[in-house]
């Protein structure tokens, strides 16, 4: 179960990220590494994905999750974790562990015309999702209304 728990940070740092923002160079020139700032901390990111269908934002500290059963969402408090290529961010929906990990990565939800400039891993429970990511500063491209 603790896996599980560490699986966003695992991925965090075995992606290579490509096109992400980091604030100095990269460790291959022997420099320290970096938190990625691709998405700030003050920026609201939204996340969605099919098969179940769920989705959600967060600002903040504030994650809200969406599915059909729950349209308005749950709210919880999360902890969001900067890593070398993306983000984390990690707390509990009705007592099931939650770890979301985002990276940047080129996404398509399948279903619609849209494409993503995020990916996303989610780990809720012992269930594991796929899906994609944007923020107000960058939007996804297609369709509004998919």
């Amino acid at each position: 179960m603790r896996l599980l728990a560490t699986l966003p940070l695992i991925l965090l740092a075995a992606c290579n990220g490509h096109g992400g923002s980091h604030d100095a160079t990269s460790p291959a020139d022997g420099s320290k590494a970096t938190n990625y700032t691709g998405v700030g901390a003050d920026e609201t990111l939204h996340f969605t994905g099919t098969e179940p269908f769920w989705g959600g934002t967060v600002t903040g500290t504030t994650l809200t999750y969406e599915t059909p059963e729950q349209p308005k969402g749950i709210a919880v408090t999360v902890h969001r974790f900067a890593g070398n290529n993306g983000l984390a961010f990690s707390g509990a929906i009705a007592g099931k562990p939650f770890d979301m990990a985002v990276t940047e990565s080129a996404c398509s939800d399948g279903m619609s015309d849209r494409s993503y400039p995020l990916s996303v891993t989610l780990q809720l429970g012992t269930e594991a999702r796929q899906g994609c990511a944007w923020t107000d500063k960058r939007k996804f491209t297609g369709p509004a209304k998919p």
